[in-house]
C-alpha cells in the first residue's frame, strides 16, 4: 500500500522504481537533491534500507587512533595534517601505538581504525611492524587501516607496486582498508579543495586491486563544501560501478564537510537538511551497497539518529578519540559509550545491533533491558 505522503507527492514514479526494485538513474539523484520534500525521501529511503536489513541498525565498538599528523601533501580543505616544524604535529611510535590499542581492548573494541598524514620519514617497516604488533596483541582485533593515499604513498616508499603493498600489509595483519580520501572524485573539485592528492582513479584503483586480494573496504563522500549536486551524483555514480565490478564495499559513508581552520572559503557546514537529504539519496541510488553509515562524529549523534529514518542502518561506532573532524571544528563528543550508542538507535524505533568491521551481526539487543543475545 502506498503512502499517503508518497501519493500526493512528486514522487510517485520513484516510488514504482524503488517497490520493482529498479536502479536509479543519474537524473532520479538530481532530481532528488533539488528537492526540498525530505519527509517523502526519507519514506523511499526507509523502504530501500529496510529490505536490506529490517528494522536493525548497528554500531561497532572501535577506537580510533592517528600514528601522525605529519604530511608531505597541503589539501586546503585539511585541518589535521602539519609540517614537521609545526609545534602541534605529533608522532607515535609503535610502542606508543600498542598501548594505547591495549588499554582500548580492555574497553572491549573489536576494531582499531588506523589513519594519518603521508609523514616524510617514517619506513615502510614502520607500517608493517605496527600492524604485526598489534595482531599479536589480539588476533582477534580486526585492523582497519589506511586511506588509498596512503597506500600509495607506502607503494613508493617501498618501492612497490600497489598490489605488493596491499599484500604485504594484508600479511601484516592488515583486515580492511578505510574509505577515507574519496573526497569529491570531480577533477575541478579536487583541485580546488585537495591540489596534489591522488586522482578519482587512482583511489579506485588502490580499492579495485584490494578487493580483487578478497579484500573488503568502506567508500565515503565528503559534501558540503564547494560541490555540486552534479558532482555528488558523479561521485555516487563512480562508487556504484565500482561495486558493480568488485562487490567489495561493505559500506558507504557520507561525510559532512567541517569549514573550520582550513583554506576552503565556506562559513557553514552543511545544514542538518542537506546531511539528511544526503544519506537519503545515497541509500536510493546506491543500491548495490548494503549499508548506509551515518557518521555522528560529523553529525552529532542526535541528527545522526534522525538519519536513522532516512534510511542510514548504522551509527559507525564508540570512536574514543578522533581528531581529524574535531581540529577542523566538529563539535561532537570525542566518545559515545555502548549504552549510548543502543539507546539512540532504541529510540529511534530500531532493533540495535553490535557489528564487527564487516557489518557482519556480533550480538542482537531486542528488548529494552535484555542482555544483548549472539547474532543468529
Amino acid at each position: 500500500m502506498m503512502h499517503g505522503l508518497i501519493e500526493r507527492s512528486e514522487w510517485r514514479d520513484l516510488e514504482d522504481k524503488v517497490e520493482a526494485g529498479a536502479r536509479l538513474c543519474d537524473k532520479d539523484a538530481r532530481r532528488l537533491f533539488a528537492s526540498s520534500d525530505l519527509n517523502s525521501m526519507g519514506v523511499l529511503a526507509n523502504r530501500a534500507a529496510e529490505r536490506k536489513v529490517g528494522r536493525r541498525a548497528s554500531y561497532i565498538l572501535n577506537r580510533y587512533i592517528n600514528y601522525s599528523n605529519y604530511c608531505i601533501l597541503s589539501c586546503q580543505f585539511c585541518a589535521f595534517a602539519r609540517k614537521k616544524r609545526d609545534a602541534d604535529g605529533f608522532e607515535l611510535s609503535i610502542e606508543q601505538m600498542v598501548e594505547k590499542a591495549r588499554k582500548a581492548l580492555a574497553l572491549g573494541i573489536t576494531e582499531l581504525h588506523i589513519v594519518g598524514g603521508l609523514h616524510p620519514a617514517l619506513p615502510f617497516d614502520y607500517y608493517t611492524g605496527l600492524l604485526r604488533a598489534l595482531k599479536a596483541l589480539d588476533s582477534r582485533l580486526q585492523l582497519k587501516c589506511f586511506t588509498a593515499i596512503e597506500v600509495l604513498h607506502l607503494s613508493r616508499l617501498s618501492g612497490q607496486s600497489v598490489r605488493d603493498t596491499l599484500v604485504a600489509l594484508k600479511k601484516a595483519g592488515m583486515d580492511s582498508l578505510t574509505g577515507g580520501g574519496a573526497e569529491i572524485f570531480s577533477p575541478t573539485v579536487r583541485q580546488a579543495i585537495a591540489r596534489g592528492k591522488e586522482t578519482a582513479e587512482e583511489w579506485a584503483d588502490v580499492h579495485r586491486t584490494w578487493h580483487r586480494l578478497g579484500g573488503r573496504s568502506t567508500c565515503t563522500m565528503l559534501f558540503g563544501h564547494v560541490e555540486s549536486a552534479s558532482d555528488r551524483v558523479d561521485h555516487l555514480r563512480r562508487l556504484r560501478a565500482l561495486q558493480d565490478e568488485t562487490h567489495g564495499f561493505t559500506g558507504f559513508i557520507p561525510l559532512p564537510y567541517q569549514p573550520e581552520n582550513n583554506a576552503i572559503p565556506v562559513r557553514h557546514a552543511p545544514t542538518g537538511f542537506d546531511a539528511l537529504r544526503t544519506i537519503a539519496v545515497s541509500r536510493l541510488y546506491l543500491d548495490n551497497i548494503d549499508h548506509i553509515t551515518a557518521y555522528w562524529v560529523g553529525m552529532g549523534l542526535k541528527l545522526a539518529q534522525v538519519a536513522l529514518n532516512h534510511g542510514a542502518d548504522d551509527l559507525h561506532g564508540t570512536i574514543v578519540e578522533e581528531h581529524i573532524f574535531h581540529m577542523a571544528g566538529a563539535r561532537s563528543p570525542q566518545v559515545q559509550t555502548e549504552a549510548d550508542m543502543v539507546r539512540a538507535i532504541r529510540d529511534a524505533g530500531r532493533i540495535p545491533v553490535r557489528r564487527n568491521t564487516f557489518y557482519e551481526p556480533i550480538r542482537v539487543w531486542e528488548e529494552e533491558g535484555q542482555s544483548a543475545l549472539p547474532a543468529s
